[in-house]
């Protein structure tokens, strides 16, 4: 009897192993055909001139010109206003706060906070930085609204990171008569920065590939010029694909399809930055 209820859990392991195997697969075969179809439309379109042009009516003399370095400024403030206030807060909440009702409190809003869907946070921005601090269409605008998208993420990561330090490392510290400070400074921090640098990298990824905050907040869909200031308004890689996707023409469709090669690029370059940063902090250390 024991052994006849062992073969059939046995069984149902390796039929839920398959199935998991095959979903795997499936996913990953999916994900290929979408990027061979990608690759294959946007690839001819692809060369020197695609990105130092504006956007135009005809199709063989758009580019991404406005797009990219909109791009730039946004994920550039957005990194500005994100990562100290993320990593200040996961700092406080894992090294100074107390196990109390207010913290863990914070602490299922933050986890709560990381699985609201974008297109709230755009409504957000819209509310209060477009139209209550009277920002307008503007960079910082959606670099704050971005900020909040991402916060939640960068600040459970760091607070990971920072719990991985081992304890070992303070308590030695706090023998020499360092303050917390001192420890959390010269120890803790050092000792977690791949992982908060990981997380922060990985956190600035997503934010270039979100279009529904920038669709709240009003980013321009057609913008002939480079933002010169934080208070200019711009566009975005996500918004100028969004743009040439909806049109009805097919050659605007495979302009589409190059500005994602160029989003997936920018993409793969910051996730291959956190794993040398990782790997090279972690060596060295």
């Amino acid at each position: 009897m024991i052994s006849g209820n062992l073969e059939k859990r046995h069984k149902i392991a390796r039929a839920f192993r398959v199935l998991c195997a095959t979903v795997t697969w499936a996913s990953i075969a999916v994900l290929a055909v979408l990027l061979a179809h990608v690759s294959f439309e946007g690839f001819r379109w692809l060369d020197l001139g695609f990105l130092t042009s504006f956007p135009s009516r005809f199709p063989e003399q758009a580019g991404i010109k406005s797009a990219l370095m909109g791009t730039l400024w946004l994920i550039s403030f957005t990194a500005l206003f994100s990562v100290p206030v993320g990593v200040a807060a996961a700092i406080y909440l894992e090294e100074y706060a107390e196990d109390s009702r207010v913290s863990r409190f914070i602490e299922v809003n933050i986890a709560n906070l990381a699985g609201v869907p974008s297109i709230v946070y755009g409504i957000l921005g819209l509310v209060i930085f477009v139209r209550f601090f009277a920002l307008g269409r503007s960079v910082v605008a959606g670099s704050l609204t971005m900020s909040l998208l991402i916060l939640p993420v960068i600040i459970i990561t760091a607070r990971e990171a920072i719990r991985a330090v081992p304890g070992s490392i303070r308590q030695a510290a706090f023998a020499l008569g360092t303050t917390r400070w001192q420890v959390v400074r010269a120890h803790v921090l050092p000792s977690a920065l791949p992982g908060i640098m990981t997380g922060v990298i990985l956190a600035l990824s997503r934010a270039i590939g979100e279009t529904a905050p920038l669709v709240m907040i009003g980013a321009l869909t057609y913008v002939a010029f480079v933002p010169e200031g934080p208070m200019d308004a711009f566009t975005a890689l996500p918004i100028q694909i969004f743009n040439w996707a909806s049109r009805p023409q097919q050659e605007f469709h495979q302009l589409a399809a190059a500005a994602i090669v160029v989003l997936l690029t920018v993409m793969l370059l910051m996730n291959a930055i956190a794993v040398i940063i990782r790997h090279r902090t972690e060596r060295t250390r």
